[in-house]
C-alpha cells in the first residue's frame, strides 16, 4: 500500500468551492449594480484566486481550485453558457431543512424555451487562469448534467423536445465540447457536482418524482446513460470524479444511503472515483459500497463543512477501517463532505476556521494512510 496516489484523487482532497473574501463579496455585488466594471471585477477576482491557491498549498492539498470564486454558485454555470432556458423560474419542490429546524425552499430553478445551444465554456477560462499558477494539480468543478433535467424533471423540457431522451442528447453534446475545450487548455482533473443522485437514496425524493409520472428505474438508466455517454467521450488522459451531496446545508434535503441506487451508482457509471457524503447518519453506511468496481476510488467525505469543530483523528482512523472492509485502504481517500461555500455570499466559518479544517483534513490522511 502507498501513502500517497499519483493520480487524482489523492489521500486528502476537497470538493472545490471555498469561501469568497470579502473584497470578493463587494466587488460582486458591485458589479452585480452596475458600480464597477467587469475589467475591475476581473482584476480583483484574480488577485483572490492567487491567494486562495497559496492557501491551498500552504495547508499540504494537492489538488487545487479556484474556490470557485468566478461563479455566483455551484449549479448555474450551465444555465449561464447556453441559449434555450427561460429567465422566469419556477419554485423548487424540494426543502432544506437548518439545524435549528427552518425550512426553506432550494434555488429556483429555469425551464426550457427553445432547443439548447451552446454560447460559451462553461470553465475554459476559469481554469486557464488557474493552471499556470499551481505547483500541483488543478482540479476543475462543473455541475453534473443531471441537475438540467430532475429538479423539476419533463416539466422543465416543456413543448420544446419531444422526448426526455433527446434533450439529455442536446447536454451530453455541451458537456463533450466542453470537455474537449478544458483539455485544451490542461484540464485532467474534473469533478462534476451532483446532488439529485443523492438525494434520490430518499422514498421521499423517490416519491416526488413518481408523483410527476416519471418510471424511477427508468430516469436512473437515462441519467446513467448520460454520465456514461459523456465520460467515455472525454479527452485522453482526463481524470472524472462524481461528487455526491445531499444538500449542503443543515440537514439539507433528503436522508437515506446509497443503497437504493448503489446499483446503478456505482455499478454502472464510467466515472473513475465517487467523492462521497459521509459526515453524518444522514448518509447511512458503507454497506452500499461493496458495488464498487475494484478500478474506483472512493472519497470518503467526512469532514464537515457545516459544523466548525474538527473530528477526532482516532474517530476518523476507525470509520476509514470500517469503509475499508468494503473497498480496500490503497483505493480509499479522505475529503470534506461538501465544499466550503455553495453559494457566493455562504460564511459559515471564519476564514482561520476553513484553513483549519483542509489542515486538519491533511493531517488526519497522512496519520491514517502512514
Amino acid at each position: 500500500m502507498t501513502t500517497e496516489r499519483k493520480l487524482p484523487p489523492f489521500r486528502a482532497d476537497h470538493v472545490g468551492s471555498l469561501m469568497r473574501p470579502p473584497e470578493l463579496r463587494e466587488a460582486h455585488a458591485g458589479f452585480k449594480e452596475g458600480k464597477i466594471s467587469e475589467q475591475d471585477l476581473t482584476a480583483i477576482q484574480d488577485r483572490a484566486v492567487r491567494d486562495v491557491v497559496r492557501m491551498q498549498e500552504s495547508v499540504g492539498l494537492r489538488s487545487i481550485t479556484d474556490g470557485e470564486f468566478r461563479r455566483d454558485n455551484w449549479r448555474d454555470r450551465f444555465f449561464e453558457s447556453v441559449s434555450g432556458y427561460s429567465s422566469a423560474t419556477h419554485e423548487s419542490p424540494f426543502t432544506f431543512t437548518e439545524f435549528s429546524g427552518e425550512t426553506h425552499k432550494g434555488m429556483p430553478i429555469p425551464h426550457v424555451v427553445s432547443k439548447l445551444k451552446r454560447l460559451k465554456s462553461m470553465a475554459r477560462d476559469e481554469f486557464a487562469f488557474l493552471k499556470p499558477i499551481v505547483s500541483r494539480t488543478a482540479k476543475l468543478t462543473l455541475p453534473s448534467p443531471i441537475t438540467n433535467h430532475f429538479y423539476l424533471g419533463d416539466k422543465v423540457i416543456s413543448q420544446v423536445y419531444g422526448s426526455r431522451a433527446e434533450y439529455l442528447d442536446d447536454i451530453a453534446s455541451i458537456y463533450k465540447q466542453e470537455l474537449a475545450d478544458l483539455a485544451a487548455v490542461g484540464c485532467n482533473y474534473l469533478q462534476l457536482d451532483e446532488v439529485c443522485l443523492a438525494i434520490a437514496c430518499d422514498p421521499k425524493v423517490r416519491q416526488i418524482s413518481e408523483q410527476r409520472g416519471e418510471n424511477f428505474d427508468e430516469l436512473l438508466t437515462q441519467y446513467t446513460d448520460l454520465i456514461n455517454t459523456i465520460v467515455d467521450g472525454r479527452p485522453a488522459g482526463m481524470r472524472i470524479c462524481m461528487h455526491l451531496c445531499r444538500g449542503n446545508s443543515g440537514a439539507g434535503i433528503a436522508s437515506g444511503g446509497y443503497e437504493p441506487i448503489a446499483d446503478f451508482l456505482f455499478g454502472r457509471m464510467h466515472v473513475d472515483a465517487y467523492f462521497l457524503e459521509y459526515d453524518t447518519e444522514r448518509a447511512g453506511d458503507f454497506t452500499p459500497l461493496r458495488f464498487m468496481p475494484k478500478n474506483k476510488q472512493v472519497v470518503l467525505g467526512m469532514i464537515s463543512t457545516k459544523l466548525k469543530k474538527l473530528e477526532s483523528i482516532d474517530e476518523l482512523k476507525w470509520r476509514v477501517g470500517e469503509a475499508a472492509k468494503f473497498v480496500d485502504m490503497d483505493r480509499l481517500c479522505l475529503s470534506p463532505q461538501c465544499g466550503f461555500a455553495s453559494g457566493f455570499f455562504v460564511a459559515r466559518f471564519s476564514f482561520d476556521d476553513q484553513k483549519r479544517k483542509l489542515a486538519h483534513l491533511v493531517e488526519a490522511a497522512d496519520q491514517i494512510w502512514n
